[in-house]
């Protein structure tokens, strides 16, 4: 019996987050990236990008870090294959509460363990609203695409590669080897629907190790027009939000980007433009390999000794173990 399919019905539909540092975040999320806020109680605060509800939701809690990662799934049909597939494989399954998919703002809604300690989370039938986004940008490319992508530092990333190859059937778009901040890294670039990546998996060459504290190392998302991202650059400076790589270019997808440090610690990137895997593209796409992240630009900024030291650190800690990057999937 042939396998069937998802790739196409699987977009990224919301990150949660749980954080301490409220004031910051809403600072960062409204006034320097430009988001829409709901602050729905002192503990609980949502951002929105679009007709979405809730495609960041924010809890009070110690992690400072991503704790789910939510997946919009186009159909009750297709939700029931991806829920067999984790079930059969022996990864416990838990339905969520109605609270819990009220606050994210769906219908239905079932997790299980995901990499490096994040749940994911997949859902149908997400609440929208017509009502008036308060935002600093004049929109934000997310529909087929879903919300953006995130990036994971792993050391075992061919087993991250492997966990969403087999739960939403992702596809190799291309891998990018580039030395930062000393470590030589290999990047795999994971897609599920049109967008370039979803998900994308570093590891350091030659070594199993983990030189970032937080599940990911950033989020993305994207713009409608390069005067948006060039506005939310000025406004993350003079915000005082450190900037982390300056304005440039990626070598694979082509987007025009920039990374900032958000106030729990990993890095939002604003990007601009990236190619888009058409289904005429798909058809004919080989990946490739790039010697290079970056055309031009991402110039790190402010890099200080302490951040190495810092990195080297996590990077010993992780070779003593510490939290499972992936269930095991039988």
């Amino acid at each position: 019996m042939t396998r069937p399919d998802v790739f196409g019905a699987i977009h990224l539909g919301y990150v949660a987050i749980e954080t301490q540092r409220f004031a910051d975040w809403r600072r960062f999320g409204a006034d320097a990236i430009g988001l829409h806020v709901d602050e729905l109680t002192r503990d609980t605060t949502r951002f929105r990008l679009d007709e979405h509800v809730c495609r960041f939701l924010l809890q009070r809690g110690p992690a400072e870090d991503v704790t789910a990662l939510g997946w919009q799934i186009d159909d009750h049909e297709t939700f029931e294959i991806v829920l067999a597939r984790v079930a059969n494989a022996g990864v416990r399954v838990s339905e969520a509460t109605p609270e819990e998919c009220n606050l994210r703002g769906v219908e239905r809604l079932w997790r299980f363990p995901g990499p490096k300690g994040m749940a994911t989370e997949i859902f149908t039938a997400p609440t929208t609203s017509t009502a008036r986004l308060r935002m600093l940008q004049s929109g934000f490319v997310t529909g087929a695409s879903g919300m953006g992508h995130v990036a994971i530092t792993a050391r075992q990333p061919d087993r991250i590669r492997g966990y969403y190859g087999r739960v939403f059937d992702a596809r190799l778009s291309d891998w990018v080897q580039e030395n930062i901040a000393g470590a030589r890294l290999r990047i795999r670039f994971l897609r599920v629907n049109e967008r370039h990546h979803s998900v994308a998996v570093a590891g350091v060459q030659g070594l199993r190790i983990d030189p970032i504290r937080t599940a990911i190392q950033h989020l993305n998302t994207q713009v409608e027009s390069l005067d948006d991202l060039l506005a939310a650059y000025e406004r993350v400076i003079a915000h005082g939000f450190h900037m982390q790589w300056s304005v440039g270019q990626h070598t694979n997808d082509r987007e025009l980007s920039f990374y900032c440090v958000t106030p729990s610690g990993f890095e939002w990137e604003l990007g601009w433009n990236p190619i888009v895997v058409t289904p005429d593209l798909e058809e004919v796409w080989a990946p490739k390999t790039y010697d290079s992240i970056s055309i031009w630009g991402h110039t790190p900024i402010g890099e200080s000794v302490l951040t190495r030291l810092t990195q080297f650190r996590y990077a010993a800690a992780s070779l003593r173990g510490g939290r499972s990057e992936l269930p095991v999937l039988r």
